[in-house]
């Protein structure tokens, strides 16, 4: 892997904000159905765990084409509300195109949006708090949009090693592919809050309290077959980055070498490797 060049958090910020209006946004649209039939147990169990209430005001963070928000605005009701942010244009363009009455879907950087201050019941997110180039400024805007007993609660990767699904893959094709960046330690990303004590570092300077984390470990679902696999794996994540950049020489062998090493987990039901989260609770005060 490249080592990784330190950035500012604006440049951070800027390659996100790049990334999910370009490639990442088109690829999380062409991925959806495997994505969702991935992570959708997970998202399962952060919705029970956020319990939203008739009435309550909801912020989505990282809200991609709305399925959680939906979910959020079902439970709160006609009386309640939630606010669907995204900084990706074509995610949020679909996410609005479900027309849910009681749902606002907005283009954004959640970490600087100017929300209204002490309004809202929950904030809430599946897996899109980890992009964020300055945390904890962002989970402070985050913390003065939430009422004296709001709550917070997303869920998060833990680190690569406890997450095969990411990780296999990856080390299987990284000796045929050109080298791909290494993340600093302090860099977004989709493992960036793996780590349970920067997270809580960073909860902390931001004004939560009472903070819980449960570890929450199911099979990740990867796809129906390995060919599908490898096919996705040019669409989405890492691995397309490399791919783009790669010859076809290079991108045969790598996938040939994934092929291998996916083989002993096809099953009848598909492909499923090991997936390893945090289940992240908080209060916005210690009152």
């Amino acid at each position: 892997m490249k080592p990784s060049v330190e950035k500012t958090p604006a440049e951070l910020s800027a390659e996100q904000a790049a990334y999910w209006n370009g490639a990442g946004g088109k690829g999380w649209l062409a991925s959806y159905d495997r994505i969702e039939r991935s992570i959708g147990d997970f998202g399962q169990a952060v919705l029970a765990a956020a319990d939203p209430q008739p009435g309550e005001k909801v912020i989505d963070v990282g809200c991609g084409l709305g399925g959680t928000t939906r979910s959020l605005a079902d439970a709160v009701g006609l009386g309640g509300h939630v606010l669907g942010v995204d900084i990706s244009e074509e995610l949020v363009a679909s996410a609005r195109a479900h027309r849910v009455p009681n749902a606002t879907f907005v283009v954004g950087n959640a970490a600087t949006h100017p929300f209204e201050a002490a309004s809202y019941d929950l904030v809430f997110s599946r897996f899109g708090v980890m992009f964020f180039g300055e945390p904890v400024a962002a989970f402070r805007n985050f913390q003065q949009a939430m009422k004296p007993d709001g709550r917070l609660v997303f869920l998060c990767w833990r680190k690569p090693d406890e997450n095969p699904w990411g990780l296999v893959p990856v080390r299987a094709a990284a000796p045929f592919l050109p080298p791909l960046p290494r993340p600093g330690p302090e860099d977004p990303g989709q493992f960036a809050f793996g780590d349970r004590a920067r997270v809580e570092r960073i909860l902390k300077g931001a004004g939560f309290s009472a903070l819980s984390f449960k570890p929450l470990d199911q099979l990740v679902f990867m796809g129906q077959t390995i060919a599908d696999i490898l096919e996705n794996g040019g669409r989405f994540g890492p691995l397309a980055r490399a791919f783009a950049e790669a010859t076809p020489e290079q991108v045969a062998k790598a996938k040939a070498a994934i092929a291998e090493t996916l083989k002993p987990h096809e099953t009848a039901e598909g492909v499923r490797l090991p997936g390893a989260c945090w289940l992240v609770t908080a209060k916005a005060s210690a009152g």
